[in-house]
């Protein structure tokens, strides 16, 4: 059973930091082979995509509203995909949910974490 499971949401001031997790499990493909992606939801809002990869080689997209602030990484021996989010504003605070395409085009998603950012 194919379980991702966010981690590293909390409530942070602008301009603080914060590291999302998102651990794989129960893959029936390497987990290397997957298209992994990070999604952010805010309440009234529709979910938007904020970084992934565009395949399974490391190229990356970002939203124009994370550029230069948020970097997507991934550890294919730990199954663990990142988010580094550096210089939070407010208008970041959403769920953050993860996101996994497998080579069959099947779509997976996290439970999400929440980010807040406020003073």
């Amino acid at each position: 059973q194919v379980q991702l499971v966010e981690s590293g949401g909390g409530l942070v001031q602008p301009g603080e930091s914060l590291r999302l997790s998102c651990a794989a499990s129960g893959f029936a493909f390497a987990f290397s082979s997957y298209v992994m992606s990070w999604y952010r939801q805010a309440p009234g809002k529709e979910r938007e995509l904020v970084a992934g990869f565009t395949g399974v080689g490391g190229t990356t997209n970002y939203a124009d509203s994370v550029k230069g602030r948020f970097t997507i990484s991934r550890d294919n021996v730990k199954n663990t995909v990142f988010l580094q989010m550096d210089s939070l504003k407010p208008e970041d605070t959403a769920v953050y949910y993860c996101n996994a395409i497998n080579p069959r085009r099947q779509t997976y998603w996290g439970q999400g974490t929440q980010v807040t950012v406020s003073s």
